[in-house]
Order: structure tokens, then C-alpha cells, then sequence
């Protein structure tokens, strides 16, 4: 691995932190407080995925996502040896983002339950029917094909590629419109690190009905259906569109992959 890994898995690890601290504060907000509703959580996501994506985007290009590192390194040239890493630091950077969503709010959080045995929702995600898991994990990989579908069309430059500066909002536009189209099933984590580090979080702070340890073992569906639907994503768009486009110009800007991500 070379020298620039530290500083790539500190810019996921923050990047994806941010992340979750928009995310499941906007959470914290309404659960806590009746304050909000699901449209602002849904725009509020999207909102935290850009933000994060601005913290990150220059050294790795902000993957915050396993199923993304997955996704590029079979499509795009990303080294596999740094796939694990990445997604090590990324749900570490989810829990730590919890984890300070929870100081802030722990208060109110004793108040709302005292007993944390109802509130683990505010972190994680739970499917709307919890005896069809089969429906959830169909609900993820939809949603994650479409995230990365998107992704691979926004930044591919042989496409029309947005300003660099733009990419990160367009991103975070993908993902308010699959929170408002299909978040109903099992909460889009579309993103087994933003789920997976706050439910472990859940675990160690005492949250029972977290989904892993307490209550109904859903924990698996966010983490395998957005890897399965993002590589269905990246492969409907390289092969029904990317082979299509255009050879590429001698001025060819650098791929994602050829910029370190």
C-alpha cells in the first residue's frame, strides 16, 4: 500500500462521519422531537451525502460506501487491497458519527426512552414488514442499483459530466429522490457502512430491538443488499450505456480510478 493510504482512510473515515452526523441527526430531530418529517429526512440525507462527499471527494473521491469501493474496484480499476480498508474505516467513521449523535441528544433520549428499547431506529434501519425480509433486500438492491447507476453516469466524462463542484450535489440529489421513491421497505441505507456502523453502535451503547443482538436479525439485509444491487447498478450502466458513448477524446480527463478512488 503506499503512502497515501493514511491520509485516504482518514478523509473516508470523516467523510463518512459527517455523513452520518447530518444523517442521523435530522433523525434524532423528528423521533426526538416531532420536529421535521420524512421529507426533510429525505432531503436531509441528501444533503449529508454532499457534504460528506465535499469533505472527501479530493483525496479519495468520497466513496463513503462499501458498496461504491466494491462497485469501482470490479468496474473501474480501484485496488482491491484497498477495498477492505476503505470499508473498515467507513463504518468505524458511521459509529463514531452515531456515537456523537447520541452524546448530544442523550438527554432527550432518556427522556423519549429511558430504557433505549424503542428508539435504535434513529441510527439504523428496520424493514416496514419484518417477517418478508425477502421484500427488504429487494427494497436495498433497487435502491443501491440506482445510486450507483447514477454515480457512474454523473462522473463518467465520456457522458456529460457536471463541474467538478456539482458532482457532489447531484449525488446528493440521487440520493432525496431514492429516499423519496423507495424508502418505504427498509429505510434506503443504500450503504452497509451507514447502517452497519450505527447499529453497532446501538449494540454498545444498550439500545435493545437493535437488530442484531435484540429483536428481529435484520442487520444483514443493508449490508447484503447494497453490495449485490451495486454491482448490478454499475454493470447495467457500462454495458447499456458506457459501451455506447463515444471513443474517448486525447483529452480525456482522468477516470476515478486513475485518481486514486
Amino acid at each position: 500500500m503506499n503512502n497515501r493510504l493514511p491520509a485516504e482512510l482518514l478523509a473516508e473515515f470523516l467523510g463518512t462521519m459527517v455523513l452520518i452526523l447530518f444523517g442521523n441527526g435530522v433523525v434524532a430531530m423528528e423521533v426526538l422531537f416531532n420536529k421535521g418529517g420524512y421529507t426533510n429526512i429525505t432531503i436531509a440525507w441528501g444533503l449529508a451525502v454532499t457534504m460528506g462527499i465535499y469533505i472527501a471527494g479530493k483525496i479519495t473521491g468520497a466513496h463513503l460506501n462499501p458498496a461504491v469501493t466494491l462497485t469501482l474496484a470490479v468496474y473501474r480499476g480501484f485496488p482491491w487491497k484497498k477495498v477492505l480498508p476503505y470499508s473498515l474505516v467507513q463504518v468505524a467513521g458511521a459509529f463514531c458519527g452515531a456515537a456523537l449523535v447520541f452524546w448530544n441528544y442523550r438527554p432527550q433520549f432518556l427522556v423519549i426512552d429511558p430504557l433505549l428499547e424503542k428508539t435504535a431506529g434513529v441510527f439504523t434501519t428496520f424493514p416496514a414488514f419484518p417477517m418478508q425480509p425477502s421484500a427488504g433486500f429487494l427494497d436495498q438492491v433497487i435502491g443501491t442499483a440506482l445510486l450507483l447507476l447514477m454515480i457512474f453516469a454523473i462522473t463518467d466524462e465520456r457522458n456529460t459530466p457536471p463541474g467538478a463542484n456539482m458532482t457532489p450535489v447531484l449525488i446528493g440529489l440521487v440520493v432525496v429522490v431514492i429516499g423519496m421513491a423507495f424508502g418505504g421497505m427498509h429505510g434506503y441505507a443504500i450503504n452497509p457502512a451507514r447502517d452497519f456502523g450505527p447499529r453497532l453502535f446501538t449494540v454498545a451503547a444498550g439500545f435493545s430491538n437493535n437488530g442484531l443482538t435484540g429483536g428481529s436479525q435484520v442487520f444483514w439485509i443493508p449490508i447484503a443488499g447494497p453490495l449485490v444491487g451495486g454491482l448490478i447498478g454499475g454493470a447495467v450502466y457500462d454495458f447499456c450505456i458506457r459501451k455506447r458513448l463515444p471513443p474517448d477524446s486525447p483529452q480525456e480527463t482522468p477516470r476515478l480510478a486513475d485518481k486514486g478512488i
